[in-house]
């Protein structure tokens, strides 16, 4: 970065430039003291660190890739021991980087870190554990990295609390509080003394993480009830779990609020529509985030989208099935598949008709009829191809991170297959 995270912060607040030019996941920089005795690290996760007489009290730790970075990075602004670090969640970007402040202290003959975090967090860590092959390949996908290795093994914390803790360290007062969120164990730090406040994932500059298709169950509602009750703090400096600090109370107050009026307006006028009766298909197509907020820079849908925060308020409300009779106790999707393949004229009908659909400009169709061909046919060389053509046109049209992963796999796995295939594969078809 050549701009200071506070400069960045506030040409990204006046449209000077966009978020796609400093997205939450793409800052690792050097520490900067942004007040006094309060330091940020730029990472993935952030890093804050605050100075007390017994040493630092670090909230977030940041990714075992970024260990090193966050420990070096921190080093050179203060040489301190750790005395306390705060996990303001259990994912695996903001709880590696306590081994190299553990081993320094050893090796010093200093006291070890405690690490403090909310009760739930253990649990999450063993649902790590016991689903590890999943999460690698859900996030392989989602984050377009095949070489990415979950891990099973982590520091758990020492401390755990329910509600709120009071810490006093090295004369320095620390207030944390729980709010299901993004997590259920998801923890924002509050440091009156200085005004500053660390979210975590709770604010990011993106629309909130509030639907990830592929993770676990968010916490829309509360996450929105917690967002205003920060915004009421009046904070000077806020200090994110992703992407550039803010500073001035106004804007802190501004960002928390719209963020949880977006929250609040997708999560109520889901649940209006569920209390009618409609199905989630009627709602997924009727709900929309309003427009104004979504222009915020601080609400883009860069990462999650306000589409698959109605998903996730359907699922917490009203279970897996979506209200089509049909999908209750459904036929193979092979079957299915073939059946219609049958009725439309072969595979390659679909095919032909998705990459016409996609020429046109509907690519949610056209992905519908590209994976319907290849399900009727998996050695069909040109079904592959459409659905590779599709998927790739796709994923070069969606702004959110988790779109484009889910996209740009599926379309790199059709074209892996159609270059493996020997043929067209329609001898069964009429």
């Amino acid at each position: 970065m050549t701009l200071g995270v506070l400069d960045l912060s506030d040409k990204l607040w006046r449209g000077d430039i966009g978020i796609e030019q400093a997205h939450p996941f793409s800052l690792i920089g050097p520490v900067e003291e942004l007040a006094d005795g309060v330091a940020f690290v730029p990472s993935f996760a952030n890093v804050s660190a605050l100075r007390t007489d017994d040493g630092l009290v670090l909230v977030d730790t940041g990714s075992a890739p970024l260990a090193s970075h966050v420990h070096a990075t921190v080093r050179s602004w203060d040489a301190s021991p750790l005395h306390t670090a705060v996990y303001s969640h259990g994912h695996i970007d903001h709880v590696f980087g306590v081994d190299l402040f553990a081993e320094e202290a050893a090796a010093q003959g200093w006291q070890p870190p405690r690490v403090v975090a909310h009760e739930a967090l253990p649990a999450r860590f063993d649902r790590y554990v016991l689903t590890a092959g999943h999460n690698e390949v859900v996030n392989q996908r989602q984050f377009s990295m095949p070489g990415l290795r979950w891990p099973r093994e982590y520091r758990y914390p020492d401390v755990t609390y329910r509600d709120r803790l009071a810490l006093s360290v090295g004369g320095l007062d620390v207030e944390l509080t729980h709010c299901r969120g993004e997590t259920d164990d998801h923890t924002w730090t509050w440091i009156p003394s200085r005004k500053v406040l660390c979210s975590g994932d709770l604010f990011i500059w993106a629309s909130p993480n509030a639907g990830n298709p592929q993770k676990v169950q968010r916490y829309p509602r509360e996450w929105a009830a917690g967002l205003r009750t920060m915004a009421s703090l009046g904070a000077e400096l806020l200090l994110p779990g992703h992407g550039v600090p803010i500073a001035g109370a106004d804007r802190i107050r501004q960002a928390l609020t719209e963020s949880a009026e977006l929250l609040e307006h997708l999560h109520d006028e889901t649940v209006a529509m569920m209390n009618a009766g409609a199905r989630l298909d009627e709602i997924v197509h009727t709900v929309r985030a309003p427009a104004h907020l979504l222009e915020r820079p601080y609400l883009r849908p860069v990462y999650d989208e306000p589409e698959f925060v109605v998903r996730n308020v359907w699922r917490l409300y009203g279970g897996w099935w979506d209200g089509d009779p049909s999908r209750l106790k459904p036929a193979p999707a092979s079957s299915l598949a073939a059946e219609i393949a049958s009725l439309a004229g072969g595979s390659s009908r679909l095919a032909s008709r998705a990459l016409e659909l996609a020429e046109a400009g509907d690519l949610r169709l056209a992905g519908h009829l590209s994976e319907l061909a290849v399900q009727a046919d998996p050695t069909s060389v040109q079904a592959q191809q459409a659905q590779a053509a599709v998927y790739g046109k796709r994923a070069a049209t969606e702004a959110s991170t988790m779109s484009q992963g889910v996209f740009r796999w599926t379309a790199q796995e059709a074209a892996r297959h159609a270059g493996a295939g020997t043929g067209q594969g329609e001898s069964h078809e009429a």
